[in-house]
């Protein structure tokens, strides 16, 4: 068992410095364009946090996973192919349990952290403005 959590890493770390490692950094930018753009218009519509409404209010939560997925669901499905990609290249094969960790790490989290911060932000100061 320790040695598929040896593999596990050593096979994460490699995506750092391995072929095509630059979608390390675009897949999450993008991301956080999306995170950004929706985080503006939430915050123009004057809905609140994304994070915290999907935690707290179960009557919104379908509506505002539905929306993030419209938004990053591309990127999402992105992800898995070029690990996939990747993985066939560096790997020879594919290993499941590191594409359910790499694809949402590179498209959802920094969605999630992103949007709702942009809410805030922007509701803030468009508040401070238009007094």
């Amino acid at each position: 068992m320790g040695d598929i959590f040896i593999r596990l890493w050593n096979n994460l770390m490699g995506r750092i410095t391995g072929p095509m490692n630059f979608r390390l950094i675009m897949q999450p930018l993008v991301a956080a364009g999306f995170a950004i753009w929706s985080g503006v218009k939430d915050a123009r519509a004057g809905r609140p946090a994304f994070l915290w409404t999907v935690v707290r209010d179960p009557a919104q939560r379908s509506g505002l996973l539905r929306s993030a997925w419209k938004d990053v669901g591309k990127v999402f499905m992105l992800a898995v192919i070029l690990d996939a990609i990747y993985q066939l290249i560096q790997l020879r094969a594919v290993h499941l349990l590191e594409l359910l960790i790499v694809a949402p790490t590179l498209a959802f989290v920094p969605y999630v952290l992103l949007r709702g911060p942009v809410t805030r932000l922007v509701a803030r100061f468009t508040h401070r403005t238009s007094t």
